[in-house]
């Protein structure tokens, strides 16, 4: 029986450890962190608070140019990071990709106004009703020329009309609005 005892101590200290997995885990994320710091600019990387040691190491795998020595690298940022905090890098990254995500969610937009303009006139009333500095005119005109192309047979199509329209319609939607705190 005194033999099964030692074995209930270390099942109890293993549990309060995290596994390997989880530790790889963990070390996978921290070098995908660091690989998303080297491909921030260098004035960007400049204003991060980080020991200069992580520094030195990102410059250096931006100068990499073997894959294996990047990987190599790239394991060696990981190391480093573990003794960093990761918490304002990591918001440091997202702040960067933030403006691209808006870009995107305003180029969605105004796909989604020049489909339903071309598909029918509900969607001009209403557009007219949130944009009254458009140029109603052009608008009817351009949206007249894209259905008469959305008509034709698709390889008689131009979709010069069709990019018209969106070239159009980009602008008067500026930055994509947030939703209002409740």
């Amino acid at each position: 029986m005194p033999r099964h005892a030692p074995a209930l101590a270390t099942d109890a200290a293993s549990d309060e450890r995290p596994s390997k997995t989880a530790l790889k885990q963990q070390a996978h994320e921290l070098q995908q962190l660091g690989r998303s710091l080297a491909a921030l600019s260098d004035e960007r990387l400049d204003a991060l608070a980080m020991p200069d040691a992580l520094r030195a190491a990102i410059a250096e795998l931006k100068r990499t140019r073997s894959h294996e020595g990047q990987r190599r690298q790239l394991q060696y940022v990981g190391k480093l990071m573990r003794r960093a905090d990761a918490q304002p890098l990591r918001e440091a990254v997202a702040q960067s990709q933030l403006p691209s995500a808006r870009q995107s969610l305003q180029l969605h937009l105004a796909e989604r106004w020049r489909e339903e303009l071309a598909r029918d006139d509900e969607a001009l009333t209403r557009w007219l009703a949130e944009h009254p500095d458009t140029d109603a005119q052009r608008l009817r005109a351009l949206v007249r020329n894209a259905r008469r192309d959305a008509a034709l047979p698709p390889e008689q199509r131009h979709g010069r009309a069709w990019r018209e329209l969106f070239q159009f319609v980009k602008p008067h939607l500026g930055e994509p609005e947030e939703a209002p705190d409740e």
